[in-house]
């Protein structure tokens, strides 16, 4: 595991007095990492998402919204969420948890406050968590909490992993998939993506649009911090509410 150091709390924040009737929730807070350089973009994400983000972005690779250190809740809410899965290296326990918490109803709170010096080191437990693993469960979350809201949806990439994503999904799920989109004018020319490995005849055949000729609502499967601003100004400029209209899966 990471090494980590808690601070405290402000004397007369009013947070403990406030959110001790709150039993359901996880608490958590914002990070400082050492060294300060590492892991910059998960760091930024994880201390600067909105409170309505915490929530609405629990479906992306960064995992859970606010990191397992900083974690608190009551142990009652823990046994009933819990416990831990201890079946050793190689198993995202705080990721299974966290999704076994979202799916009885729990909240996600974050003291905005940096109680926490989080150190990097190659050799953390975290690293022995395959990304394959980690995918198949995040795939299976998305489908089980937000896909049976919607009748239909487009995949907003083109590329790699938002086929990838697509061939991951159920068969039902699939026929959700009205579109992809994408700013790559060389995807978009193409017209279609083909999944070869479809066992249905003819194999179906998904158009490739660009992101404004798509219809929401969106899974995203772009890299949020990546373009320079690009992308986000992109998704900004189509006003969109996130968790109504889109999902962020990257």
């Amino acid at each position: 595991t990471e090494w980590v150091w808690m601070g405290g709390l402000r004397p007369g924040s009013g947070f403990l007095t406030s959110t001790l009737r709150v039993i359901q929730e996880i608490v958590g807070c914002r990070v400082r990492r050492d060294p300060p350089n590492s892991t910059e973009r998960y760091t930024r994400w994880i201390n600067q998402l909105t409170p309505e983000q915490l929530l609405t972005q629990v479906f992306t690779a960064n995992g859970p919204t606010v990191i397992m250190p900083t974690w608190f809740c009551s142990r009652a809410w823990f046994s009933h969420v819990g416990p831990f899965d201890e079946g050793g290296q190689g198993v995202p326990e705080d990721l299974l948890f966290f999704y076994e918490h979202l799916r009885k109803g729990g909240g996600v709170i974050r003291v905005d406050q940096s109680l926490l010096l989080y150190r990097y080191h190659p050799r953390a437990a975290t690293h022995s968590v395959l990304e394959s693993t980690i995918w198949a469960h995040r795939v299976r979350f998305l489908e089980e909490q937000a896909l049976p809201r919607w009748a239909a949806f487009t995949i907003w990439n083109a590329g790699k992993q938002g086929r990838r994503l697509y061939r991951s999904l159920t068969a039902a799920s699939q026929r959700k998939v009205v579109a992809f989109c994408d700013v790559d004018e060389n995807k978009i020319r193409k017209g279609f993506y083909c999944h070869e490995d479809s066992q249905e005849r003819p194999k179906p055949q998904i158009p490739i649009l660009h992101f404004r000729a798509a219809r929401p609502p969106f899974v995203i499967c772009v890299k949020l911090d990546l373009t320079g601003g690009a992308f986000e100004d992109n998704l900004r400029s189509l006003h969109l509410q996130e968790g109504r209209d889109f999902l962020h899966f990257s």
